[in-house]
């Protein structure tokens, strides 16, 4: 999904028939996340781990998202403390730059990491940002992108190039104070610097390290996976830094990168709390419901954001041989949130809805309450008491203060 203003409507930009309308909605028949192959249920965790889980986590890479490559990459990493006492003396900020390196060639990424005062390793939320750090706080220290940035007049990129004018235009999306209030850092990256975002035949960014001269196979990775496996890098990281609590790290994104963060959370179980902002298709919503963006509609807008053979599903969901409730149950029994937006049609709030509380089946194999609702909720009325946490609230595709309160609400109540 694209990062569209409140009066832009993206179904417009797309020429085939949008289904708004309930009624609308064909009939489907979801895949059975507890069937195997012989007809017969798992009636356990130890069975669901076993038997199905690896198989589920499979089929999404070879059909939806890609095959993560298993070859190693060397990583360093260059700190430089920003400031040690800044936001009203209550936090430090650090800049981290990941040198990624494979058969002589090499990226970098810079990690802005925000933590509160605190004496002991601190719980963190994890995602990356659209459109550079500096976006997310005025500090001038922190430093701009200097990969690839898709233009953009409201954020003054020229020529791919990002502008100092725009620091902290997007502070609006990263509730930083609120964060360290509650006793959590903040750790983000801008997504570019791990794979840009256009069509480039996979020759830029981490696909460059991987893939130069390589004739791609139809389940090779797309962005969507290569964003996942930066978190994982990110994450990496974390296990050597003393200051952060390994175990309770929760890795979030809003919109394509909420369909990242869920990727990287079904493959990384290193990953305490996950959590997708209207993620939309291929994220949180079921495909099959063909409601909002569909298949095709997000293959035709971004090709290179899945692998070749989710191609095969466009106007043909029903052949789909996985759905997102089942992203959703790869999270078990680690805790999960699912955040839509009333007037986020193109994400599908229902279709969001409907794959968490599908996907509460497989938490109760483990003795764990899954989403506790069996109708869409009202808006404004969150729901945190299961392993799934579920809001619709009110407004437009975003992510905002009222989001991360929920956020926060249910990380306090599955991690502290």
């Amino acid at each position: 999904m694209c990062a569209f203003s409140a009066t832009a409507f993206p179904w417009q930009l797309y020429n085939q028939e949008v289904i708004q309308e309930e009624n609308k909605v064909p009939s489907y028949t979801l895949p059975d996340l507890l069937m195997k192959s012989d007809g017969k249920r798992v009636e356990s965790a130890a069975e669901w781990e076993k038997l199905l889980r690896s198989q589920t986590l499979q089929t999404f890479e070879t059909e939806v998202y890609g095959q993560i490559p298993n070859q190693e990459v060397a990583v360093t990493y260059e700190e430089n403390l920003l400031h040690a006492k800044t936001l009203k003396d209550f936090g430090s900020i650090r800049e981290i730059r990941f040198s990624i390196e494979k058969d002589g060639n090499r990226i970098q990424a810079v990690l802005l990491l925000i933590l509160p005062d605190r004496s002991s390793p601190v719980p963190v939320f994890l995602g990356y940002n659209f459109n550079g750090n500096h976006t997310i706080h005025p500090d001038e220290s922190i430093s701009l992108p200097e990969s690839w940035v898709a233009n953009s007049p409201e954020m003054g990129v020229r020529e791919n190039r990002p502008s100092p004018n725009s620091r902290g235009k997007k502070s609006s999306r990263w509730a930083v104070q609120q964060i360290l209030e509650r006793g959590y850092g903040l750790a983000t990256m801008y997504y570019g610097d791990i794979d840009p975002d256009f069509d480039d035949g996979f020759e830029n960014g981490v696909h460059s390290l991987f893939s130069k001269n390589k004739t791609r196979e139809k389940d090779d990775w797309g962005s969507i996976a290569t964003w996942a496996w930066g978190l994982s890098r990110v994450m990496d990281y974390f296990e050597t830094n003393p200051l952060i609590d390994k175990n309770k790290v929760c890795v979030l994104g809003h919109s394509r990168l909420g369909k990242a963060a869920l990727f990287a959370g079904a493959n990384d179980k290193r990953f305490a709390l996950v959590i997708s902002n209207n993620s939309g298709c291929g994220g949180a919503a079921l495909s099959k419901r063909r409601f909002g963006e569909t298949v095709a509609a997000i293959n035709d807008r971004f090709p290179h954001w899945f692998c070749e053979n989710f191609k095969k599903y466009n106007h043909n969901e029903d052949q789909l041989p996985v759905d997102q409730h089942q992203l959703l149950a790869l999270m078990a029994p680690r805790p999960v949130y699912v955040a839509s937006a009333a007037e986020d049609l193109w994400a599908d709030p229902k279709g969001e809805f409907l794959a968490a509380k599908n996907a509460s089946a497989v938490y109760r194999l483990y003795g764990l309450k899954g989403l506790q609702l069996q109708e869409m909720p009202e808006v404004n009325k969150p729901h945190i008491d299961g392993y799934i946490g579920y809001h619709i609230r009110s407004g437009v595709h975003d992510l905002t203060a009222y989001d991360w309160e929920q956020f926060l609400n249910f990380a306090d109540a599955r991690l502290k």
